[in-house]
């Protein structure tokens, strides 16, 4: 794995051993990336379910101002935090280790988050509905007004059109892979 852009573009990143976590391919972060490019700059980011840090490493560097990664697996967050190191990212960069759930039912003092992904292990599918769920309901304080919130998920795994507050507005399939687009609805 590679940061694909940025200021530590083409560095390269380590990736937990195994199969219980699965990055997110170089080529579908770039098409993220590629989507997320007009917000990145000076943007809040969420990644939940974090893994290695890919997706969060490079948000900052292509100009996110501030970080948040939430992973709860020992072997992933050993990575995250090796990788942080080895780039020598301290500042703007948190990483909670716990639950997705856990964070999401407690954060809201982390509010103001403009991206959040999400990339639960394909085999936690119930994942996605709670996590989905907390973010158009409880945890909707977190979001910055017009938020984006992306879910990666297998091709043939549909997620609802609607979490609470939450609806998604866009599709974008690569592969085997899928990225869904949410944003809370106007609040009145």
């Amino acid at each position: 794995m590679r940061i694909i852009g940025g200021w530590l573009g083409s560095r390269t990143l380590e990736a937990p051993p195994g199969l219980a976590t699965r990055p997110t391919s170089d080529r579908l972060r770039e098409t993220l990336f590629n989507v997320l490019a007009p917000r990145i700059e000076g943007a809040a980011l969420l990644d939940l379910y974090a893994g290695s840090g890919a997706v969060g490493i490079e948000a900052l560097s292509r100009g996110a101002a501030r970080v948040v990664c939430v992973e709860r697996a020992g072997p992933a967050l050993k990575v995250l935090r090796a990788n942080l190191a080895r780039l020598g990212i301290g500042k703007n960069f948190d990483v909670y280790a716990g639950a997705v759930g856990a964070f999401l039912r407690r954060g809201v003092a982390q509010a103001g988050f403009d991206v959040v992904f999400l990339d639960p292990p394909y085999d936690a599918e119930t994942e996605y509905a709670a996590a989905l769920g907390l973010l158009g309901g409880a945890a909707e304080a977190m979001l910055s007004a017009g938020a984006v919130v992306i879910a990666e998920h297998r091709k043939k795994q549909s997620l609802e059109d609607k979490y609470g507050a939450l609806a998604r507005t866009r599709l974008l399939q690569q592969g085997d892979a899928s990225l869904s687009f949410y944003q809370a609805a106007l609040r009145l």
